[in-house]
């Protein structure tokens, strides 16, 4: 008889491209992978993946399985939750996916003090500034920054967050500043790749006049790392788009210098996404977003006077 831990098993093959990458998962070595999914389906007298293929592609009784295996697990798991929540007990496993930057500066720490205060929770948190949005189902809370295309996921707003246009003392001393958006053009201008938008358009908004104006830029540099964009527009090589949340420290202190004031771009808010409705949400994850929006809610990134 086929057991949840199987079942647990499957959904992880099926939740990844190849069985290598479900055995760096899973921390097991591929032909371990290989030769625990040969024994289920000797147990089960079935095929459960395509061979020979490249790639994992499930057989339609793989994906009867699959599709009714995630249905059991996640009732069970519903079940456990009850039975923690009688017990005032958060467990179980918390699964996140962050963008890389704002992931590491912010989501860890409050992964880990999390840990702290549930000792028998178990969390695991993959960074990616491109998420793969086919695999969503797979992580509990997705952090999102920046546009969001249409999606069926819950959003839960975390925190403002504005994006500012900016360069270094060095490269505006070299250059000189530009006064309207449309002299961007005639300067170093530094593109980051992210989210598969449209990194080279830059839109503003006049705060008094509301007029709005698209410039074309032509970067100069690229990259599709934050830090690494912030880190060349520090050297004074030209000027960068980015997250108040990334650059207000370095305006603070004067490294960099934010440009156009009196233009709005886009925000780009920090949102938590979520696949479970309210009611299905566990204790687990409710008690993080709650965590996310107080912690968050405060704008750590911004000076506090007070």
């Amino acid at each position: 008889m086929i057991s949840t831990e199987d079942l647990r098993f499957i959904s992880v093959i099926a939740s990844h491209r190849t069985l290598a990458d479900a055995a760096r998962t899973l921390n097991i070595t591929p032909p371990s992978v290989t030769l625990r999914l040969q024994h289920i389906e000797k147990k089960l007298s079935m095929s459960l993946i395509q061979r020979p293929s490249r790639v994992v592609s499930l057989t339609e009784e793989g994906q009867l399985l699959l599709n009714k295996g995630l249905s059991i697990l996640q009732s069970l798991d519903e079940l456990q939750e009850l039975i923690d929540q009688r017990k005032s007990v958060v467990s179980g496993k918390l699964k996140v996916l962050a963008p890389l930057g704002f992931g590491n500066d912010y989501i860890a720490p409050l992964l880990g003090q999390y840990k702290l205060t549930h000792p028998q929770l178990d969390i695991e948190l993959e960074l990616s500034d491109n998420p793969n949005w086919s695999n969503h189902h797979k992580w509990d809370i997705i952090i999102y920054i920046g546009a969001l295309n249409d999606s069926s996921l819950k959003m839960i707003t975390l925190a403002s967050n504005q994006r500012f246009i900016c360069a270094s003392p060095s490269y505006l001393e070299r250059m000189g500043h530009p006064q309207t958006p449309q002299q961007l053009t005639q300067h170093q201008c530094i593109a980051l790749r992210e989210n598969n938008e449209d990194v080279t358009l830059w839109q503003f908004s006049h705060s008094d006049t509301n007029s709005h104006h698209e410039i074309r830029i032509d970067p100069s540099l690229a990259s599709n790392e934050g830090r690494v964009i912030k880190d060349w527009a520090l050297a004074g090589l030209g000027i960068i788009m980015r997250s108040e949340w990334d650059v207000q420290p370095q305006i603070d202190s004067g490294e960099l210098v934010r440009l156009l004031p009196e233009y709005t771009l886009p925000n780009a808010n920090i949102v938590a996404l979520l696949s479970s409705p309210t009611k299905a949400r566990s204790a687990r994850i409710s008690g993080f977003i709650d965590l996310l929006k107080q912690q968050l809610g405060k704008t750590p990134w911004l000076k506090r006077h007070n």
